[in-house]
């Protein structure tokens, strides 16, 4: 019943997130418009006036947005929560322990190599797919690195875990440095824009080419669920009951850095939701993956809709980077989870 009720109230939410998130901006779009204008627009009828320039507005301009920071924030949040499962530990996150650094260490290297290719200067599309493989190569790649490291035996060490991650995270900078300091202006304008992280780009045609690359993680890493509570007993736990850790393993980092790449190329580095999110829906219903997965794509896809509003409208006409938002939102509640976790540590010591 909790479990449930969750669930309902995470799906109004993101449905009130929407609608709030479309109608703000310069144009206010009460939400009655929006409903109107978006059935409108699927051949449904409904008797809410609206003139043509907020149609216009809200089709080719919010909307596009809107959507792409629902898929965004679902992806990293579905990501960070099988990540956490897989790590046992509620620290683990995409860009804590290297995955995004990796992702955005081939997405420079990527954009520095395409604008040296002609061919590719108008066809955004194929620029977009390029890169999307860039960063899902670079995320896989990231993962697997910290994943061999912070083995110990059957046991994945959570301090070696971290220390990985700091490693990565680290050179990969130091390598982004390296080129940034020597891309021209063009260039450089790019690389900003994947290292603060923005939805500003966002059109239908980016919305449709992320769909399958965010849509597939979400809908299968449910399916994992019943493993992943297994293997939070420990891995010879989860043998002993029939599971395949192996496969389970490299599925999870597999679409996880599926879902992770292809936020990155779209988006650039958008911190801590994947790690906030999952730790948030702990404290209300409970570690069952069963709930907990679909659950984090939900708040996840309500979180980044709302930051991104915030983003775009509290210093407009600017624009706020929403990689600076989120990581203004979600450093006091890792540091929150960091004294948590201390104090579950000194009462079970004492």
């Amino acid at each position: 019943m909790r479990r449930s009720l969750t669930t309902t109230t995470l799906i109004l939410l993101l449905i009130a997130s929407v609608l709030f998130a479309s109608g703000m901006g310069a144009m206010h779009i009460p939400p009655m418009q929006v409903v109107s204008i978006i059935c409108n627009s699927i051949g449904i009828h409904l008797p809410v006036d609206y003139n043509e320039g907020m149609a216009g507005v809200l089709i080719q301009i919010r909307l596009p947005r809107v959507c792409l920071g629902v898929l965004i924030g679902a992806g990293l949040a579905a990501a960070g929560a099988s990540l956490q499962g897989l790590f046992r530990n509620p620290l683990a996150d995409a860009r804590l322990i290297g995955v995004s650094s990796g992702a955005s260490l081939f997405a420079v290297v990527t954009i520095v190599a395409i604008s040296g290719i002609p061919a590719l200067a108008g066809n955004h599309l194929a620029k977009y797919y390029l890169l999307n493989a860039a960063t899902f190569t670079g995320a896989c790649l990231a993962s697997v690195v910290v994943f061999r490291i912070s083995k110990a035996g059957n046991k994945t060490m959570t301090t070696t875990m971290l220390l990985a991650g700091l490693g990565i995270n680290a050179l990969c900078e130091s390598i982004i440095g390296l080129i940034t300091s020597t891309a021209n202006n063009e260039e450089l304008r790019n690389i900003t824009f994947w290292l603060l992280g923005s939805l500003g780009g966002a059109s239908w045609g980016m919305v449709l080419s992320l769909l399958p690359f965010i849509l597939v993680p979400i809908c299968l890493l449910p399916q994992l669920s019943k493993s992943l509570n297994a293997f939070s007993l420990g891995e010879a736990e989860a043998m002993h009951l029939g599971i395949n850790v192996k496969r389970l393993k490299t599925t999870i980092i597999v679409l996880a850095t599926l879902s992770v790449g292809a936020s990155v190329a779209a988006a650039g580095i958008i911190g801590f939701v994947g790690l906030i999110v999952p730790h948030i829906l702990r404290g209300i219903s409970g570690s069952d993956h069963r709930s907990l997965l679909p659950n984090s794509a939900l708040l996840g896809a309500s979180l980044l809709t709302l930051a991104d509003t915030f983003s775009r409208t509290i210093i407009a006409p600017a624009e706020l980077p929403i990689g600076i938002v989120t990581a203004l939102l979600g450093t006091p509640l890792f540091i929150a989870l960091l004294l948590k976790q201390k104090k579950a540590i000194k009462s079970w010591a004492s």
